[in-house]
């Protein structure tokens, strides 16, 4: 099968056409390495070294690779960005992702998997909808979080009138080996504090509770997808909510941390508690395999032999 992977230079992008390579697939990557790293893209596969809001670019490279399925990873993922520069975020999410479904309409692509955020999606939850299932209102609070799912929302309208099927992977707080301190993970900056001995700053009390996944269950998620049976939005989340406070205490047990964690006052607009119910991806195959404690783990080692540095 050919495959595109859009953002195959980034933390789970690289990492899922890695996997897809793995199983024998034909990949090429968009990627234009704004916010990825080189080091990451697969020499197995062509890269395309261009941006999502060239349309002339993207129907170039999807017209010459000719996909018979994309996995979108590519965005601008930067939630704080989106606050401060909104007209950016849109362009690059929604208008680039529209040039993407187009040219693949264009193509014949027969399926787009895209990489929706259903923390940022589902917004502040009311407690008698935690752990959020896929009919769960949408009330995103930042732009990152309206923009993401408005993307959601054109693919259904787009394959409702005649065009590509689709799978949204709505995911938790992903975390795991290959995300780097730039980005917004807060399991990757603690761990890069506590290597170097710097400070880590919890906003608020500590008791904000994420669902994280581990980034070896979502490349799972992503070779589901590829199924005929897949179709339309899926949780990918662990259905367990885990504290910031828990992940600092995880984090600094991993580490040998011995420094106390800086409070300061909680962030606007911070979400409070959001936790997934990915019961309907479970009943596809897929189950979350491995437990925050020991994704902690492997995500210090990775870090301590390969991405510290470099971070």
């Amino acid at each position: 099968m050919k495959i595109l992977v859009t953002g195959g230079a980034g933390f789970i992008g690289s990492q899922v056409a890695d996997a897809f390579l793995e199983q024998g697939h034909n990949v090429a990557i968009i990627d234009n390495l704004s916010t990825g790293v080189k080091e990451y893209l697969n020499p197995q596969a062509k890269h395309y070294h261009v941006d999502l809001t060239d349309q002339s670019a993207i129907n170039q490279a999807i017209s010459e690779f000719k996909p018979d399925i994309i996995d979108h990873h590519a965005a601008q993922i930067d939630v704080r960005k989106s606050v401060a520069d909104p007209l950016f975020d849109a362009n690059t999410n929604i208008i680039g992702s529209l040039n993407l479904m187009l040219a693949a309409e264009k193509n014949g692509v027969k399926k787009i998997i895209y990489s929706n955020s259903g923390g940022a999606g589902y917004g502040d939850p009311k407690p008698e909808n935690v752990p959020c299932k896929e009919d769960a209102p949408i009330v995103p609070l930042s732009p990152y979080g309206v923009s993401k799912m408005t993307v959601e929302r054109y693919l259904y309208s787009r394959k409702n009138t005649g065009g590509t099927d689709y799978v949204a992977l709505r995911y938790g707080n992903i975390y795991g080996p290959r995300q780097t301190f730039g980005e917004a993970g807060v399991c990757a900056i603690f761990t890069h504090q506590m290597l170097n001995n710097g400070d880590c700053t919890i906003f608020g009390d500590g008791s904000q509770e994420r669902d994280y996944v581990f980034v070896k269950d979502v490349i799972a998620a992503n070779i589901l997808a590829l199924e005929d049976k897949m179709s339309g939005p899926f949780n990918v989340g662990t259905g367990v909510g885990v504290t910031t406070q828990q992940v600092f205490d995880a984090t600094k047990k991993a580490t040998g941390y011995t420094k106390e964690a800086i409070y300061e006052d909680e962030r606007v607009g911070e979400i409070q508690r959001i936790i997934l119910d990915s019961s309907k991806l479970q009943g596809m195959g897929w189950q979350p395999s491995v437990t925050f404690e020991e994704g902690i783990l492997q995500t210090v080692e990775w870090m301590r032999q390969k991405g510290n540095e470099s971070s």
